[in-house]
């Protein structure tokens, strides 16, 4: 019998800071809250465990250097724009895609 503890369905959980401002978004078609002052990738993470797939093995990739250097953080906003997650900041009422089914048009030759 195992006594894996099951993986949390986000990738980030906050510990520190939680009295920040809430500011609301949508993540792949769901409305959600995450906190003022928050990356894109922060607030993406703290819903769930990836921000996309990769363009060469479908794998799930999470941000990697967390500074703007890697390129492993692009997402699009709902009209094509794409973003890099984790150097821009979270606006209310942004409306992001994780999840587009055509991964070239977010990394390959698209927008």
């Amino acid at each position: 019998m195992s006594t894996a503890t099951p993986l949390p369905l986000a990738q980030f959980v906050r510990v520190a800071e939680t009295a920040r401002a809430s500011v609301s978004f949508v993540l792949d078609g769901v409305e959600v809250k995450a906190l003022a002052g928050d990356t894109l990738l922060t607030a993406i993470l703290t819903h769930q465990r990836h921000v996309r797939r990769s363009e060469f093995s479908t794998e799930p990739r999470a941000g990697f250097c967390l500074i703007g250097a890697c390129q492993d953080c692009w997402v699009c906003c709902e009209d094509g724009t794409r973003l890099r997650a984790c150097s821009t900041p979270l606006r209310e009422g942004m409306r992001v895609v994780t999840r587009t089914g055509s991964d070239t048009k977010i990394y390959g030759g698209g927008a």
